[in-house]
Parts: C-alpha cells; sequence; structure tokens
C-alpha cells in the first residue's frame, strides 16, 4: 500500500512558527511510526531540508488543491492532517474522496459535522454533557440580548484551536470581539464560559466503536488579546476522568464516518463538559506516541479498516510546549 502523508502548514510553508511546531511534530512522529511503510510525504520548499532524516519528501511547487487532483490517485490512502478553519479539512478530504483514494481518517460528512461547531451542538445536544451554545448571525450583532454579568466565549463557528477565540463578559467586549471574527460562515457560536481545567481525550475509532486512549491536559492562557495554547501533558490523572472518557466516546460514536485518531476538548468544571471534536489528529499525539505500547501511527491506519488495539496501557508522563519554532517534549 502506497500512502501519501500530507500536513498542512509544514506542505504550504506556513510562516506561523507557533503553526509549524506543531505541525511539523506530528508529521516527524507520523513519518516515524510508519517508516517501515511505504509512505511519501509532502513539503514547501521552504522546509524542504527540515527533515533531513526521512528522503521521501516530495516538493509541492504551485497550489495543494491542483496538486491532489493531479497527483492523489498515484497512492492507496492518505493519512492528512489540516485546519478545520475555511473548511479546509473537509474539502482536501472530499477531494481524496472523489478520486477514488483511501481517507485514512474521518470521511467528509464528519469532518463537515465537526467543522461547523453548531452543527455539531446541534447534533449532540441532550446526548452528552456539552457546553450550550448560541448561533449569532452577524447581521444580528447588534440585536444580541447579553445575558447578565456571565462570562461567555465568542469564537468562529469553523474555527481552529484557539484561533479567534475571546473570552467577553458584557454587551461592549462581545459586540469587539464579533466584529474582529474572521470566518468564511454567515454566523458565529457564543458559549458559556466554564470554570476549570482545559483537557482533551485522545480517541481511535473504526467508525462504530471509538476508544479513549487518554485524558490530556491543556496548557490554556487566557488574556486580553484572546485565548492562546501553549502545550500541555499526556495522561491527565483527574477525579473525572473516567466519566470525560466516556462522554468523548459516546460522542464519537454518536457521530457516522469519524475513523481513526480523534481529539475531543473538554472542559472539567463541577462535571465534564465537551467543547467540541476534532476529527483529525491533534498535538498530542506527539506524547502519546511515546508512552504507548504500541505503534500509534500503525494502530491508526488499522482502525480506519476496522481493527482496534484490545487493550490500552501507558508507561510514564510526557509533557510538550511550543519553543520558538519547535514543540518540545520533556519525561516527567
Amino acid at each position: 500500500m502506497k500512502i501519501l502523508v500530507l500536513e498542512y502548514a509544514t506542505a504550504l510553508g506556513m510562516n506561523d512558527p507557533s503553526i509549524y511546531a506543531e505541525g511539523n511534530a506530528m508529521l516527524n512522529g507520523l513519518l516515524d511510526d510508519l517508516k517501515d511503510r511505504n509512505v511519501d510525504y509532502l513539503v514547501s520548499e521552504d522546509y524542504e531540508n527540515q527533515n533531513n532524516e526521512f528522503n521521501n519528501s516530495i516538493v509541492l511547487k504551485g497550489d495543494l488543491m491542483e496538486w491532489l487532483n493531479l497527483n492523489i490517485s498515484n497512492y492507496d490512502a492518505c493519512l492528512m492532517i489540516a485546519p478545520e478553519q475555511e473548511f479546509i479539512l473537509y474539502k482536501i478530504t472530499k477531494l481524496i474522496e472523489e478520486n477514488g483514494v483511501k481517507v485514512i481518517g474521518s470521511d467528509s460528512n464528519a469532518v463537515m459535522k465537526c467543522s461547523d461547531k453548531y452543527r455539531m451542538y446541534e447534533s449532540l445536544k441532550g446526548k452528552v454533557s456539552i457546553i450550550e451554545t448560541e448561533k449569532v448571525f452577524f447581521g444580528n450583532i447588534e440585536d444580541y440580548k447579553y445575558s447578565g454579568n456571565k462570562n461567555k466565549v465568542v469564537k468562529p463557528a469553523d474555527g481552529v484551536s484557539c484561533s479567534g477565540v475571546t473570552t467577553v463578559n458584557d454587551l461592549d467586549s462581545f459586540k469587539e470581539a464579533a466584529s474582529n471574527l474572521q470566518t468564511e460562515l454567515s454566523y458565529f457560536i457564543v458559549q458559556d464560559f466554564i470554570e476549570g481545567i482545559s483537557a482533551s481525550v485522545s480517541l481511535l475509532s473504526n467508525g462504530k466503536v471509538a476508544i479513549p486512549l487518554s485524558l490530556n491536559y491543556q496548557d490554556i492562557e487566557l488574556s486580553e488579546e484572546g485565548i492562546n495554547y501553549k502545550g500541555g501533558y499526556v495522561p491527565l490523572s483527574h477525579e473525572f476522568e473516567e466519566e470525560a472518557k466516556n462522554i468523548a466516546k459516546n460522542a464519537v460514536e454518536s457521530v457516522n464516518g469519524i475513523k481513526g485518531y480523534v481529539g475531543v476538548d473538554m472542559i472539567l468544571g463541577d462535571k465534564p463538559y465537551l467543547v467540541e471534536i476534532n476529527s483529525r489528529m491533534t498535538t498530542p499525539y506527539v506524547a502519546l506516541k511515546e508512552i504507548l505500547d504500541l505503534n500509534l501511527g500503525e494502530a491508526i491506519l488499522d482502525s480506519v479498516y476496522g481493527k482496534l488495539p484490545s487493550e490500552i496501557n501507558l508507561n510514564g508522563r510526557i509533557s510538550f510546549y511550543k519553543g520558538s519554532n519547535e514543540l518540545k517534549l520533556r519525561n516527567e
């Protein structure tokens, strides 16, 4: 089987050091896990000398979607890491499906549902403990009724990570945050602000059954500029660990077409609250691959073909944080 690995930030040569650090770490992790496979990976001309230990790179020149249209049919399968923002992950997934190539991950319908956070909320409310979410159209900002003195979170409905996410505490700050959002949609979302620990659950899914791998700590910084994701550690021990894993498992299993590695963001407050589902690989992968007693990259491939590991064992704890242009790991 010939596989293409596509990590969006390194393939396009994105110049944001923070985004590059996470993307390159996940790319290197996958290439290491799949080193015994027939794997190519795309890389920008700006980064073609960054992964010298792997000699199976293809330098991307020109438009990514045009390249994929011309070349993806040369592969049996594609494993991609791309953002939900502007529905990029959906568009790439759909193109690969239309060319008859196996997607090592969720199908395009599942990606679309998870990429639009309000659609995801609508599909999950009443099924799992999820944060209350409102849809607000940009044309109705002036008419929005801000309730009480509660803190709220304003975010793009198609956002990725903490990009564009702002905490507000009154109508004026709400309007300012909304006016600064960048999205392809005609609306954004407003969620209740929940005091608690930011966490995530990493899972593997075969499309029917999901297996939690770990509960992870997220180091989130709140500031006047917004919310910043700095890193975290794996695993996180917490009194709500099993409940959080069960919520994540039930949420993933309720969305048809989710396969492979999945990350579910949570807030651990007075109880666990689901924030959103990421139908793609997330940064804790780079730590998990070091402490799982299995090859996580191979397990991702197995999962999309229906096979899940029978047992999950973690050995140790690893923290990860962003350096100037790399993701740094530390054993704890």
